[in-house]
């Protein structure tokens, strides 16, 4: 007999299906270590043509040429661009190695809270 719900759908949420949900802490720090080296190439090869960039922007409009200003702000969009992506790449590394450190906070107090002799206090 089923209270208020549904039965799942085939593939949907519930039963089995739950179980291909869970993540240890070595999957969080695996794809965390990943953002986080992601982050570094993308720091450095995202702005390996910037300066370049900027100068023959600068070149173009120091000789009247009207595609500097537009080279100009090519350069500045991909610079807001990048530094966008490196903040969101960098909130989902540290998010992971929050959400792990916080698991093991959780884990230690309820080690701490439910002692042996406050167990027993529920059964008595």
């Amino acid at each position: 007999m089923r209270l208020n719900q549904a039965a799942p759908a085939a593939g949907g949420a519930g039963g089995a299906a739950n179980a291909d949900l869970s993540v240890s802490r070595d999957d969080l720090g695996a794809i965390g270590g990943d953002a986080y080296e992601l982050r570094q190439r993308l720091s450095k090869d995202g702005d390996h043509a910037r300066p370049q960039t900027f100068e023959a922007a600068l070149a173009l409009t120091n000789g009247n040429f009207g595609s500097g200003a537009a080279l100009l702000q090519v350069h500045d969009r991909w610079n807001e661009q990048l530094h966008t992506l490196l903040d969101a790449v960098a909130h989902i590394s540290n998010h992971l190695d929050y959400s792990a450190a916080a698991h093991d906070k959780d884990d230690a107090d309820i080690i701490t809270d439910l002692s042996v002799s406050k167990i027993d206090q529920y059964f008595t």
